[in-house]
């Protein structure tokens, strides 16, 4: 999803490096530029950022970096497919996750400028089969992860629909029609939610007549000659180039496919290489698709109703990274990691893609950045950087003690109509546990549970998972009638207790 300059390739112990071809990049200091012994000495230094992907058999990641719309440096560490050993390189083809989701953002903003629509309307305006809930939901609050709707992706995992299914445009809507509250009133808070993204896929179709695949092809891609970048938008398609995900094995053991099947745009889907997000990322410098005032628009930081300026723009985050600006997305899904990150005073950027789920590029792309902008940066400190979706630090719950007994009282099965999902709940080695996970019918669904285990932390109060979600059992008349469940980006979910209680 951005973009590049046509490289010369030279092939090196089964990676591709690329250098710009023709003249040198004008640099501000030796250290930067690929042509000089300094630059080499940072190229050497970058290499060493991703030395772990470079063992036989392995995936890895590819990796550009840009300068003054130049790619002054990329290359492609470990394998794209290891079935056929196919390494990557430069135009290697990755589902980037969220960070497509400003290439979805800008997709709106390009059809308010021809006067279709406003960030301001409300969305059900144009999706009036969502619930009224009883305050206006904006466009603008879907942009910024301020409308309070829950997370789909949180609630197709919660019914025990696996990534590795078919789900598409219609499931999803389905799922979020059927929630009959919000996480927040809109405007109130900022929570990351994908349900934002995914709708405004809908309301592109549905106000321009043209998918959003089609629609940011015509209005984004092709104007800026980005060939190998699309939304995919079938599990069926063919992507060229593509390389395939993976995640690790446990105990180091070799590597598991996780390649999604999910149909849906908007909040992901975006497949590309660190050749196209260069063209990307040099439109943020010459507004040839939007204009300036599109993209001053674009990265204009959400205010929340009580004035308090958010981080988070319209699918970028505008934060600083060691004294310098800096503008950034991350992205994952599958075994698919991505990260593009400007530091657009410097006219400066990496994007790093990889196609290992453990590859952590948002880490790697500021060492490399650290590489070459360590002179202009501010010393390092010992804190951990913000991220735009960093929650306050999780205390550990205290746990208490209940006997088989006492934890009895709550097994048996409740039903959520909003997941549209039955979670059994029964004892065993004197531990409650969801034992199995079902639809309507009784048909099993994956459990989303790993532990499965509900630990007691109070009076009718239980964490389950390894995210430590939260229930709250309610009663009534003395006897356990449902619980709610809080599982992050989407809370208060209501589940009505319908069988007995297990036997001992």
């Amino acid at each position: 999803m951005k973009a590049w300059r046509r490289v010369c390739g030279v092939a090196t112990a089964g990676l591709v490096l690329v250098s710009a071809c023709g003249l040198p990049t004008p640099a501000t200091s030796a250290e930067t530029s690929p042509h000089s012994k300094g630059g080499q000495k940072a190229e050497a230094a970058v290499d060493e950022v991703f030395e772990d992907l470079t063992a036989a058999g392995s995936p890895g990641c590819a990796l550009g970096v840009y300068r003054d719309g130049q790619m002054i440096y990329a290359k492609g560490y470990g394998l794209a497919n290891i079935e056929e050993n196919v390494p990557i390189t430069a135009k290697s083809v990755f589902d980037i996750g969220s960070t497509s989701k400003q290439f979805t953002a800008s997709s709106i903003l390009l059809l308010e400028k021809q006067g279709k629509l406003s960030v301001d309307d409300d969305i059900r305006k144009y999706l009036p089969e969502l619930p009224d809930y009883g305050k206006k939901i904006t466009i603008l609050n879907l942009l910024n992860h301020t409308s309070g709707l829950r997370d789909y992706l949180t609630l197709f995992d919660l019914a025990g629909v696996n990534t590795d299914s078919v789900t598409t445009d219609d499931d999803a809507l389905a799922l979020i029609v059927r929630q009959k509250a919000l996480n927040f009133p809109p405007g109130s808070e900022y929570l990351y939610s994908n349900t934002g993204f995914f709708l405004l896929s809908l309301i592109v179709k549905r106000v321009s007549g043209k998918t959003l695949r089609n629609f940011a092809a015509e209005n984004i891609f092709t104007p800026l000659n980005m060939t190998h970048t699309q939304f995919r938008d079938s599990h069926m398609m063919l992507i060229p180039e593509r390389a395939m995900a993976y995640d690790p094995k446990d105990k180091n053991d070799g590597f598991t496919m996780n390649v999604s099947y999910f149909e849906q745009t908007g909040d992901g889907a975006v497949h590309t290489s660190v050749e196209d997000l260069l063209k990307w990322d040099e439109n943020f410098y010459s507004g040839q698709v939007g204009g300036k005032i599109f993209l001053a628009e674009l990265q204009e930081k959400a205010t929340l109703n009580n004035g308090k300026v958010l981080n988070y723009a319209k699918g970028l985050v505008i934060s600083e990274y060691r004294g310098l600006p800096r503008v950034s997305h991350g992205g994952s899904w599958g075994g698919y990691r991505a990260e593009l990150l400007r530091f657009p005073t410097q006219h400066f950027s990496v994007a790093c893609l990889c196609n290992l789920a453990n590859a952590d590029p948002s880490r790697r792309a500021l060492e490399v950045a650290d590489v070459y902008l360590n002179s202009q940066m501010k010393p390092k400190t010992v804190n951990k950087e913000p991220d735009f979706d960093d929650e306050a630090p999780k205390k550990e719950a205290v746990h208490v003690s209940l006997t088989p007994d006492e934890l009895r009282a709550y097994a048996g099965d409740y039903w959520s109509e909003e997941v549209g999902a039955n979670y059994r709940l029964g004892v065993a080695d004197r531990a409650l546990k969801v034992i199995a996970v079902t639809d309507r019918a009784g048909m099993p669904r994956m459990n989303a549970f790993s532990p499965n285990e509900l630990r007691p932390t109070g009076k009718d109060t239980f964490v389950i998972g390894s995210d430590g979600m939260k229930v709250h059992f309610r009663r009534d008349g003395g006897a356990v009638a449902g619980f709610e469940l809080d599982a992050g980006r989407s809370a208060g979910l209501p589940f009505a207790r319908t069988g007995a209680a297990n036997k001992p």
